[in-house]
């Protein structure tokens, strides 16, 4: 094993925040909208100015659907089946805008043609993947942050652990789309070694 990104005791381990679908389809008014949203949106951002260097590396996640099939259903059961969201190159699909000032140094889009909802399982604009980015930067420990906690934060950090990083959610950035999905999915990144911390 390479050890040139674990260097002596007392180096700070390179640490990457991944923030997940902060996107207007996801927030108060989308066509998806998770209670909070807007909210968490604007937290995320404050939290980035004032702890820009505590990270390596930012990357954005975004669900961009052009065809996802089953995943969009006119009569939606909301675990399998959804309303018409994240559409490719919609506004509601960007980046939400009080992450304007947020530059990031990767963007990963998922969900094109079939449901994704970690975003390790979407690329970006040069085809990697966001293991691929993160393995890149020497990244050993992840935040993760965004929408919606019991669906895309979850699942995203669920897959950061089997990649092998340390993770760590940081529950005032993020909301469920309920309290009940939200409790359940704390006791799964729980049960994963998943930290669970507030952000300040």
């Amino acid at each position: 094993m390479s050890n040139e990104h674990h260097t002596g005791p007392g180096a700070r381990a390179r640490r990457a925040l991944i923030v997940v679908d902060v996107q207007p389809t996801f927030c108060e008014g989308g066509a998806l909208a998770v209670t909070g949203g807007n909210a968490v949106a604007e937290r995320i951002a404050a939290h980035l100015s004032s702890h820009r260097g505590d990270y390596d590396l930012v990357v954005t996640t975004q669900d961009w659907h052009i065809d996802p099939g089953e995943h969009f259903s006119s009569e939606p059961d909301f675990v399998d089946t959804w309303p018409v969201h994240g559409v490719a190159d919609s506004a509601e699909a960007q980046i939400h805008p009080a992450l304007d000032g947020l530059v990031a140094d990767a963007a990963v889009k998922k969900g094109q043609y079939a449901a994704a909802y970690s975003g390790f399982e979407g690329v970006d604009d040069d085809g990697r993947s966001l293991d691929d980015i993160l393995r890149a930067a020497g990244i050993e420990e992840v935040d993760v942050v965004g929408l919606a906690e019991s669906h895309c934060v979850k699942d995203t950090a669920l897959d950061a652990v089997r990649e092998g990083y340390r993770v760590r959610v940081l529950t005032d950035l993020t909301e469920p789309v309920s309290p009940e999905l939200g409790h359940a999915a704390q006791a799964d990144m729980r049960a994963a070694g998943i930290e669970l911390a507030a952000s300040r």
